[in-house]
């Protein structure tokens, strides 16, 4: 008696989680047809001027890199030490496995082969290119480079070139470019 007891429970028990309640609801798919609505969709359109949070991007030249339909030779911003730091900081964590901290292209993604080679941004090329360039490939990526828009806040883009700037700038300094105070003191040091 005690073991037809326990199976009775046990089947009712089954029996009652098995109900199709949801799955038998209705809905609809995106594109159905309703006639609960006059246009007869059932997907409703966004009202006008709706927009994602995080997603008003009225300063185009910040979020494109362009101006005037071109790349943008300047940036949307001073660039700061504080702006520089965040650059390298970033720089180091996105580029410097395929470009290396130095920006010549022989990262170690490229040393050990998972990566061909990129340009040295030390190239005469990529030093005459607009701040917009560097920008538009860290966006939307270039050559077998994946875009990284995703990944890097806008600010934090422009502050990468910022950084590839200064990198190229390093490569190619002349005594004549430090300021006077540095001036002198690598004269004091030879």
């Amino acid at each position: 008696m005690k073991r037809n007891l326990g199976v009775v429970i046990l089947i009712a028990a089954f029996l009652t989680s098995c109900r199709q309640e949801m799955a038998d609801q209705g809905k609809f798919a995106p594109m159905d047809y309703s006639t609960f609505f006059k246009d007869g969709r059932i997907a409703r359109p966004q009202p006008t001027g709706t927009v994602a949070r995080t997603q008003l991007h009225e300063d185009l030249f910040l979020y494109t890199g362009m101006q005037h339909s071109k790349l943008s030779p300047t940036f949307p911003f001073p660039i700061t030490r504080d702006v520089l730091n965040r650059g390298q900081q970033r720089f180091n964590i996105y580029c410097a496995p395929c470009h290396d901290q130095a920006g010549t292209g022989k990262g170690l993604a490229v040393q050990s082969g998972f990566a061909r080679g990129p340009s040295s941004f030390h190239d005469d090329r990529l030093r005459q290119a607009a701040p917009g360039y560097f920008y538009q490939a860290i966006s939307n990526g270039f050559g077998i480079m994946n875009g990284y828009a995703a990944q890097i806040e806008p600010n934090d883009r422009w502050a990468i070139v910022a950084y590839i700037r200064a990198l190229q700038l390093s490569e190619h300094a002349v005594l004549t470019d430090l300021p006077d105070v540095d001036k002198k003191s690598l004269e004091g040091a030879q």
